[in-house]
């Protein structure tokens, strides 16, 4: 239950969470007792725990639509700059304690609700999961959204509204399992239909040349539904829109089977255009070519830029001011930013609306788009990258093709004015790989048509513009990549490895399509002044105020409230670094958090956690890159030590491990199969007892990240060095008083660089020593006979030690990590085992370990999301965040002042700036 406020706290509490006040509680007492009586069915007098979180959520979603309203009006008016984020996946989680917090509002819901003798946490867990995305680049989405409207930017989010989201994983007998996630099927009180802006998408076809142009025509139609959600800025009465696009098919979708007599056929083939929206592909970092995902970055992008159009042209709001009918100023009006390749389609989409339909020149078709456009990047596994076939996409989007190929003969015209006879080249920076199976390389064609490319993290951004190859040449130089020979991409490479190999070399054709992977090298040496780095943030809203309340308040009392809309401010806590009391509360906040969440463990999993050990985390999808192998190779090579001498002392540790793997990724399955099987053993030893325990979490989500991220108190980010674009994992331990031990990798790096490398634990290869090992040639064997602790872990693995019963299960694991571990787990083994000795010493110094963490969170400000946007805004989209506070609805609108708009004069100030 929620505490009981005095009259006093009533009247005098104002805090990060809102205002609790007598005349807001009995609002939302009424609201919410209005809900409910429209929410309870008429022959049902008794109401569930789904009614009364109904009830309060549109109790909630009453204050968000005055100012939802308000804001469009604004924009309609001022007609700002408006910023499109186009991405595949926004992985928003929760809304409903979100937007409290947002508005304000929590303490007083939290009143209101115990006053009417229920539980708010309840309601809350009630909620499902918006599982709209796979991991970090979803999630990444959802925090630029929030940050977007904390700014006062005029943004949007586009995307699908997927019917069936993430997979919920079961874990049965130790094996990962897939269900439906059916997050629709209660409804959703967040969103609003929106079937006045229905907009046409076309597939298939042929292509007519005529006098007038070419002309797309016998193509086959899909509807596309928009649903908006509002996305609340942090107290600034700003909310901006997501709006997610639902396939549907028109009603004379093949009706011409109904005219011979076959209606019944016709009806249920509306399926077909309707599948285009109904699952999220559960895959991450991983490319599979599939025609229905080509059709679902198609669609989001074809409807998309229709509603940019239609927005661009409109005029404004109660002026008689004609509609724009000339595009010269649409780069002034509109960004889009392309979040990773899959919106890549919006690129010649756009070109084709330009050019057929508006009847603009090439050239000034061109120049407008690239303008328009720009991408990030957020991965170098080349397994990846997309490569569409050609011949799926001549089928598909014949029209594109063809704009596709125009596009890169004339790229390519002017690499070859820029370097004369230099064949290698062309071949390297064309949109179309030639090698195999001919394909569009569509990191190329984000290249080629943006002005602006980022990765995500330093270290990142210089392997995007510097790196040779994404991978290729390094492992072509060891010599001991094998490669299937009916294996048509790297990721059915990644999946056949273990069976029937022959040598790579043996096809040339095979090779010369793996070492055309994408080289921004040359690219950036193109125009060095297109790549950027912007790294990563996350939003302190839901990753501080949201899921460690307590910490959010503590750090209130020292340095005051203004550090949620500017993180940087945590630097003033620097100065308590040695402060006794503040050591004493920051170590309890995280002590009451840990018990919290393991009472929820033995509630989840009826394992007994003793909240006094160290929480070790590892939570992310799960992936042979994330090397959660070589956590569990740590697991066990604890696990022999406590067996080895019972009586020595051992810091007690409970490990938990967490994420998803993609349904078709086999040794990602085997890792979890694994990790469960040891998890077994372990936590049944006598004579481990509470010294060690290991938990697999089921169904990793956002809602869980929240519980567990808190109660963490260290960090596992051991991604091999390079591969990781940055990783947002890490900033959120970090903002929430974990400590990190990972290898220079990703935003690790700069999280070292902020709070000084001697408080992460770093430890292991750095890019440029494997880069060495691949040019030397990593040969697992050597590491496996020299450090007989790593010789015995395999051992027992390979034995059958967790698996007596099918003794071979693990055969698999064991020939990727001696063969094909591309990924160098025995390589760091040594260095991570003796790190995390060094972990479990300074643990056992309270005092100096929570002093750690203090530098840890002073140093956090860097990694929220509010300073990557502002980066992005000034540097790629050329706007200006504003701090204006539209006034609430029951204010005249003209009381708001726009301290800095982000309207013409603004990017004026900025474009001075620049110059």
């Amino acid at each position: 239950m929620a505490r009981p406020l005095s009259d006093q706290e009533k009247r005098k509490q104002i805090s990060i969470r809102g205002i609790v006040g007598v005349e807001n509680v009995a609002e939302l007492k009424k609201g919410f007792n209005r809900h409910l009586h429209f929410t309870l069915v008429k022959d049902r007098n008794v109401a569930t725990p789904r009614d009364y979180y109904f009830a309060l959520a549109h109790t909630v979603r009453d204050h968000l639509v005055g100012r939802w309203i308000r804001t469009q009006q604004y924009y309609y008016e001022k007609d700002p700059k408006r910023v499109y984020y186009l991405s595949l996946e926004f992985y928003m989680g929760r809304t409903l304690q979100n937007t409290m917090i947002n508005l304000g509002l929590q303490n007083a819901c939290d009143e209101a609700i115990y006053q009417l003798g229920l539980d708010i946490e309840e309601l809350e867990e009630i909620e499902e999961d918006a599982g709209l995305g796979n991991g970090g680049l979803g999630r990444l989405a959802a925090c630029f959204l929030d940050s977007m409207a904390t700014l006062g930017l005029a943004a949007y989010g586009y995307g699908i509204r997927y019917e069936y989201g993430i997979f919920n994983q079961k874990i049965r007998d130790g094996w990962q399992v897939e269900e439906a996630d059916d997050w629709l099927r209660h409804g959703n009180p967040w969103e609003k239909a929106r079937p006045e802006y229905m907009l046409p998408v076309h597939f298939y076809g042929r292509v007519e040349h005529t006098k007038n142009g070419a002309k797309w025509v016998d193509t086959q139609v899909v509807l596309a539904l928009p649903y908006d959600t509002p996305v609340p800025g942090y107290m600034n009465n700003t909310v901006n829109t997501m709006r997610l696009w639902s396939a549907r098919a028109p009603n004379d979708f093949n009706l011409r089977d109904f005219n011979v007599g076959d209606y019944i056929q016709a009806v249920l083939d509306r399926n077909v255009a309707e599948n285009i929206s109904r699952v999220l592909y559960p895959n991450d970092n991983f490319f599979e070519g599939k025609e229905l995902r080509l059709k679902q970055e198609y669609f989001v992008v074809a409807a998309t830029l229709q509603d940019i159009i239609r927005r661009y042209k409109a005029s404004k709001f109660g002026s008689t001011d004609s509609v724009r009918t000339v595009f010269d100023s649409f780069p002034d009006q509109v960004a889009i930013q392309l979040n990773d390749t899959h919106p890549a389609m919006a690129i010649p989409e756009l070109m084709r609306i330009f050019v057929d339909i508006e009847k603009l020149p090439w050239s000034k078709a061109w120049e407008i788009t690239k303008k328009t456009f720009a991408y990030t990047n957020h991965t170098v596994l080349p397994e990846a990258l997309e490569r569409w076939p050609v011949d799926l996409m001549e089928k598909l989007l014949p029209r594109h093709l063809q704009i596709i190929y125009e596009i890169n003969q004339r790229h390519l015209d002017r690499v070859s004015a820029l370097f004369p006879s230099d064949v290698d080249r062309l071949r390297r920076m064309s949109l179309i790989e030639e090698g195999g199976i001919k394909r569009i390389n569509m990191a190329h064609l984000c290249i080629v048509g943006s002005h602006a490319v980022n990765g995500v993290a330093k270290i990142h951004s210089d392997i995007v513009r510097t790196q040779v190859s994404c991978f290729n040449e390094a492992v072509a130089v060891s010599g001991c990549l094998k490669f299937c020979l009916l294996a048509p991409t790297w990721g059915s490479f990644v999946l056949s490895c273990r069976t029937d190999l022959n040598c790579l070399y043996a096809n040339p054709g095979l090779l010369m399509a793996f070492l055309s992977e994408p080289r921004f090298k040359d690219f950036a040496e193109l125009e060095p002044g297109k790549f950027q780095n912007k790294t990563n943030g996350i939003t302190p809203r839901r990753w501080l105020l949201l899921c460690n309340p307590g910490l959010a308040e503590l750090i209130a009392e020292k340095i005051g409230e203004d550090y949620v809309k500017d993180l940087s401010q945590l630097t003033k806590l620097h100065k308590f670094v040695n402060d006794d009391i503040f050591i004493r509360e920051v170590s309890k906040v995280k002590q009451e958090n840990k018990v919290k969440f393991a009472q929820f463990l033995e509630e989840e999993y009826k394992v007994k956690i003793n909240p006094s050990s160290m929480f070790d985390v590892h939570v992310k999808r799960i992936h042979e890159y994330k090397r959660q192998l070589m956590n569990c190779l740590h697991i066990i090579t604890m696990y022999n030590r406590i067996r080895r001498d019972p009586t020595k002392l051992f810091m007690p540790r409970t490990v938990i491990i967490g994420g998803k793997a993609a349904p078709g990724y086999h040794m990602a399955k085997m890792i979890i199969r694994l990790i469960t099987s040891v998890a077994h053993v372990v936590n049944n030893d006598p004579v481990v007892g509470n010294k060690l325990k290991v938990i697999f979490l089921e169904n990793y989500r956002v809602s869980l990240a929240e519980k567990v991220i808190p109660a963490t108190d260290l960090s596992e980010q051991i991604s091999t060095a390079g591969t990781e674009a940055s990783g947002t994992g890490n900033m959120k331990f970090m903002l929430n008083g974990a400590l990190t031990i990972g290898t220079m990798d990703g935003a690790n790096v700069e999280m070292a660089e902020e709070a000084g490398e001697e408080n992460l634990f770093i430890f292991g290869m750095r890019v440029e020593d494997v880069a060495e090992l691949d040019k030397k040639g990593y040969n697992a064997r050597d590491y496996y006979d020299k450090l007989p602790e790593l010789k015995q872990v395999i051992d027992q693995i390979k034995g059958g030690f967790f698996s007596p019963k099918q003794p071979d299960l693990f055969k698999d694991v064991v020939n990727m990590l001696f063969h094909h571990d591309r990924f160098k787990v025995f390589a760091d083994y040594e260095a991570y085992v003796k790190c995390q000795d060094k972990v479990s010493e300074l643990y056992m110094n309270s005092k100096e370990w929570t002093k750690m963490v203090i530098r840890n969170i002073a140093s956090s400000g860097k990694f929220s999301s509010d300073r990557t946007i502002k980066e992005y805004a000034r540097d790629i989209w050329n706007v200006e965040p504003s701090d204006l506070k539209i006034p609430p609805p029951n204010v005249p609108r003209d009381v708001g002042e726009d301290k800095t708009s982000n309207d013409t004069t603004a990017r004026s100030t900025a474009e001075k700036r620049k110059l």
